[in-house]
């Protein structure tokens, strides 16, 4: 038998707490205008004291569950992708299996910062496919807030905290569906170390003992973001034998709205195809691109049978695309 990977719910959470570029004037040297015109950023939301990864992944999981209306019973596989989790170890995702009540199959985390969701949909997808999962959760969740420096103000305007969450069902794939199959089309993942010093925290278990704060080289990053994300698009629709014309919904990740308006424009995709949400929960990392997806289907811009198109380029460097028939 061959199987297809379909997502069959989604869900999301955003902390209760927001601030706005506004109240940051008021603690780092900028202005709302700054902020505004250089990342499409208006605000962000940040994790209560003693709110934890698993607790927003959890309130998104939920969601994602009630949405494709499956049990816990019938989870089998649970990947979240985070560069935040709750502890060093045990994964993050193997708390949010122990909180819903899932006591069979595996669970673990996949860190890959802001790719993390489309690595970790790249993981179930195999997983899928090799026939090893039947119903898998996929998360995208972080608390980027626990590491920022807050008088370091070329980052701290840009994160926020957030989770969002997918279903994926293993659906057979019949000799009726190989032309037009509804799920995963093609995943595809890269990396490269050479430029891990771009994008990074400066701290570790192993170097300094703490989490450390996020550092960032801005236009170096903007620069490979543009590049390796439009060439990471091509590679996906080469390999489906589609062009930017087939897409209905760009999804991106929501790191800044000039590098999601430059690849936009690289590929000729108009911009009323590309999903925005970045004014209203800033870069969320690995949680943007589920965010994103899950503000899409409820507004009822998604619709059944839309090609779909994820994208995200994270620390590492790390980038990768998902294309999926909705």
């Amino acid at each position: 038998m061959t199987f297809i990977s379909r997502i069959v719910g989604s869900g999301s959470y955003l902390p209760e707490k927001v601030v706005t570029n506004d109240d940051l004037s008021k603690k780092v040297e900028t202005t709302d205008e700054w902020i505004t015109s250089r990342t499409g950023i208006k605000r962000r939301h940040i994790a209560a004291e003693g709110e934890t990864t698993s607790d927003l992944a959890l309130k998104a999981a939920r969601k994602a569950m009630q949405d494709a209306g499956v049990s816990a019973d019938e989870i089998d596989l649970i990947v979240v992708g985070t560069t935040t989790p709750d502890r060093t170890f045990p994964a993050t995702a193997v708390t949010i299996q122990a909180k819903l009540g899932v006591i069979h199959g595996a669970a673990f985390d996949v860190q890959a910062v802001c790719s993390g969701f489309v690595y970790a949909m790249s993981v179930v997808d195999g997983f899928i496919k090799a026939g090893q999962a039947k119903t898998a959760l996929v998360i995208g969740a972080e608390t980027m807030s626990r590491l920022l420096d807050w008088e370091d103000r070329a980052t701290c305007v840009l994160f926020g905290d957030g989770a969002g969450a997918v279903v994926i069902k293993a659906v057979e794939l019949k000799n009726g569906m190989k032309n037009h199959p509804h799920g995963i089309l093609s995943t595809h993942i890269h990396s490269d170390g050479r430029y891990e010093e771009l994008l990074y925290t400066d701290g570790g278990p192993s170097s300094t003992g703490d989490a450390g704060h996020l550092r960032m080289e801005g236009k170096e990053v903007f620069k490979h973001a543009v590049t390796n994300l439009a060439e990471v698009v091509v590679e996906a629709l080469e390999k489906n034998g589609l062009s930017a014309s087939d897409i209905d919904w760009l999804v991106p990740h929501q790191a800044n709205k000039r590098i999601i308006d430059s690849t936009a424009k690289k590929l000729k995709m108009p911009r009323e195809k590309v999903i925005l949400t970045i004014e209203d929960h800033a870069n969320t990392s690995a949680a943007s691109i589920p965010l994103a997806l899950d503000a899409a289907r409820r507004d009822g811009r998604i619709k059944d049978g839309d090609l779909i198109l994820m994208e995200a380029m994270g620390g590492g460097l790390t980038w990768g695309a998902v294309l999926v028939r909705w």
